[in-house]
């Protein structure tokens, strides 16, 4: 084995030996699939049950209040005051007033009481119910049927296909490529700096602990750079494929058992798809139109798996390595030069400002994945690692990859 060869093994044994390595190893993906996993269940059950004391003083609202999965509406003749006094001990949640001047249109208001406050979204169905029974109230008043106001009104779904330059077209979430994207981007920006500060850090290391006067006497300063930042690379390439292999096992067996119940839901809902639009009631109707969001998750889950992940894995291993070897040999070099960590503080600046404005530059590329900027951005060795890894999402062609590649690797 070379002299290149002995560093990168030392470089790679000293890091395996450190307990702190190995347990991120490992810890880094169970929060990564724990983060996720909490932010399905969260999405799923931040709708607690509530039951609804309805003080209705214009008796109109009777009956015309529909409850659902985690709201049910109890309609009562005690007046307010009555209601208040034992409302604490009931196993009511809420109270909703409806006074008496709600229908004439003199600005009434309605109030709910609570004993823990409601979340957001119960308090937009009660309100929407309202003013949905207001709305029909008024339209039947002036003789105008709301059958009629409700079949003019269509929803319209948008769908985004890419085209190329044969014709083909696919469907694609923008939405979604702009979120999946600008994640690439900022994980590609913290692994950069992750390890490339790690290579700094050993420089300075055995500078401090003046190992470095020992190794030179038999190594050339050149063989010594390169060993570090090859160690570190294969191990980090290591330790992405670890992360890799159990994030994808976690994610996989999490996202199934959480999303079981509502894979059912989707099945019975494509089933009576068809039939709701043939022959389907107004209730039928507004049925389908609250299963649309659940519809709507599993077409992003659906994209999730249309990726062209192949391509993903294979760009940010290219891109992480010419970034990494870009930024940590400059990294090494400022280790080198000075002979404290804090006097290299100075030096971090001109290098963190091409990661940031590649960060920025992904973030703005949002609005315009094909505009100048985020085309010049996905070209310049600066800013490529970052803004090329943002853009995949949306459909690069191959000869811009090629050519960004190769000046990074240059």
């Amino acid at each position: 084995m070379g002299k290149i060869g002995l560093i990168i093994q030392r470089e790679i044994v000293s890091k395996l030996r450190n307990k702190t390595f190995i347990i991120m190893t490992f810890l880094a993906p169970v929060l990564i699939a724990g983060f996720f996993a909490m932010i399905i269940w969260l999405s799923m059950s931040d709708k607690a049950d509530q039951k609804i004391l309805v003080i209705d003083e214009t008796t109109f609202f009777r009956d015309k209040l529909a409850g659902n999965d985690y709201i049910t509406f109890t309609f009562s003749e005690r007046k307010l005051d009555e209601a208040l006094t034992d409302f604490y001990t009931s196993e009511n949640t809420c109270i909703l007033y409806i006074p008496n001047n709600l229908i004439s249109g003199a600005g009434g208001t309605v109030k709910v009481f609570y004993k823990k406050a409601p979340g957001f979204a119960v308090q937009t169905d009660i309100k929407n119910q309202v003013e949905k029974v207001l709305y029909e109230h008024k339209l039947k008043a002036n003789n105008i049927d709301p059958t009629i106001i409700h079949n003019a009104k269509q929803s319209v779904k948008m769908i985004t296909e890419k085209v190329n330059e044969k014709g083909e077209s696919a469907e694609q979430l923008t939405g979604f490529a702009s979120l999946f994207g600008f994640l690439s981007g900022a994980l590609m920006f913290i692994f950069i700096i992750m390890y490339g500060m790690m290579v700094f850090r050993s420089v300075m290391e055995e500078k401090t602990n003046r190992i470095v006067e020992i190794i030179v006497s038999s190594v050339k300063p050149f063989q010594l750079m390169l060993g570090k930042i090859l160690g570190i690379a294969i191990l980090g390439i290591c330790q992405f494929i670890v992360m890799g292999i159990i994030t994808t096992i976690l994610t996989t067996v999490l996202s199934t058992t959480l999303l079981k119940d509502v894979k059912a839901d989707l099945v019975k809902f494509q089933q009576q798809q068809q039939e709701v639009f043939k022959n389907g009631t107004n209730a039928d109707l507004e049925k389908f139109d609250k299963m649309q969001d659940k519809l709507e998750t599993f077409e992003i889950l659906q994209q999730v798996q249309n990726l062209n992940f192949v391509e993903i894995a294979i760009c940010f291993l290219l891109y992480f390595i010419g970034g990494y070897l870009f930024f940590s040999s400059i990294l090494a070099a400022i280790g080198s030069a000075v002979d404290a960590e804090s006097d290299a503080q100075q030096f971090m600046m001109p290098v963190m400002l091409p990661l940031m404005a590649g960060y920025f530059i992904a973030a703005k590329m949002m609005t315009n994945p094909e505009g100048a900027l985020a085309f010049w951005g996905s070209i310049i060795p600066f800013t490529s690692p970052i803004v090329m890894m943002a853009r995949l999402p949306f459909g690069v062609p191959l000869w811009q990859i090629a050519l960004s590649v190769t000046l990074l690797y240059l």
